[in-house]
């Protein structure tokens, strides 16, 4: 019997703090009006002093099982998305574990930054239709301030902090006409582009974690033309055209490319789910944080297909199909 898995909750996390473009602003030649014209940004999250990236994840894990109604020792696998682990090793994925109660199956970090949701959903997904597991946790999880340069205004107010969370459990399709569930995914990278987006320094080079790096004209051009090309490719593989599409859920980096993207579906802008102006680009965690708030508030709906799509460092860029 063919399985597939399935989202059964959600949860996310931001930390208190809240840094406004008027506060960046004060500290490096910028302003609110430069910021959000260019971004579609006003403010964004900045975790507290000493709050790891497995803190925030383990929020949004925690609210996601609670939405799930499971309990963390039910899950047989656990992924999370992080370009800001809390350490080199171990992963962060075992704290987490560890903190939730989690004694069995197992736990890992995947690194594909912004793209990295896309990336660990696309694992869990193989390994619940597989039958290697039967209950996961997908976190993407980022504490991006710890690694800006906040000298750099052409980097430092992009950026925020936060996590969010899926459960997955595997299901029988049971010859449904529309099932449930993560329909198809797709995983893309081009390493020739390392030095549009990196960060400087590493343990088998400076021992040294250095500074977030960005050629944001070359990012940019690049992002249209790859997330579009992974949408295409989330279409095509199940026979859908763009007007079948009920809800964008994009990576939040800038709102010219979000609102492109929609463009480009034919989708009306309250079909494309936006928080990039409270969040910032928040990387990894930006996609399942988005997906928190639009299934809380009820605008994502049972049967509904949601498009999930995203690009960064690597470059890395992917999407991902989901009937809710």
């Amino acid at each position: 019997m063919l399985k597939r898995a399935q989202i059964v909750g959600c949860g996310g996390y931001l930390p208190e703090r809240v840094v406004t473009n008027e506060e960046l602003a004060r500290k490096v030649d910028t302003s609110d009006a430069w910021i959000h014209q260019r971004t579609g940004i006003r403010e964004r999250r900045i975790a507290a002093p000493g709050e790891r990236t497995s803190d925030l994840g383990l929020n949004a894990a925690e609210r996601a099982l609670q939405r799930a109604g499971m309990r963390a020792d039910e899950v047989d696998l656990l992924v999370v998305a992080t370009a800001t682990p809390d350490e080199t090793f171990p992963a962060t994925a075992t704290r987490i574990q560890a903190e939730l109660g989690m004694t069995r199956g197992a736990a890992f970090d995947v690194q594909a930054v912004c793209t990295g949701f896309v990336y660990a959903l696309a694992i869990a997904d193989n390994f619940l239709r597989l039958g290697q597991a039967q209950t996961a946790l997908v976190i993407g999880a980022e504490t991006f301030s710890r690694i800006l340069d906040w000298n750099d205004r052409s980097t430092c107010v992009l950026f925020g902090d936060g996590a969010g969370a899926v459960a997955l459990k595997a299901a029988e399709m049971n010859g449904e006409a529309a099932p449930r569930g993560v329909l198809s995914t797709h995983l893309y990278s081009d390493g020739r582009h390392h030095d549009a987006l990196y960060v400087d320094g590493g343990p088998s080079s400076t021992q040294t974690t250095g500074h977030l790096r960005m050629e944001g004209r070359e990012v940019f051009r690049h992002a249209v033309v790859r997330m579009s090309e992974a949408i295409d490719a989330a279409l095509e593989a199940n026979r859908l055209t763009p007007g079948d599409i009920d809800w964008l859920v994009p990576h939040q980096a800038n709102s010219r490319i979000i609102e492109a993207t929609g463009k480009r579906l034919n989708l009306p802008p309250d079909r494309v789910v936006q928080t990039v102006d409270r969040h910032a680009n928040t990387s990894a965690a930006s996609i399942p944080l988005a997906l928190y708030e639009a299934s809380e508030d009820g605008r994502i709906q049972l049967g509904d297909l949601v498009l999930l799509e995203g690009m960064g460092g690597g470059f890395t860029w992917g999407s991902a199909l989901v009937r809710w």
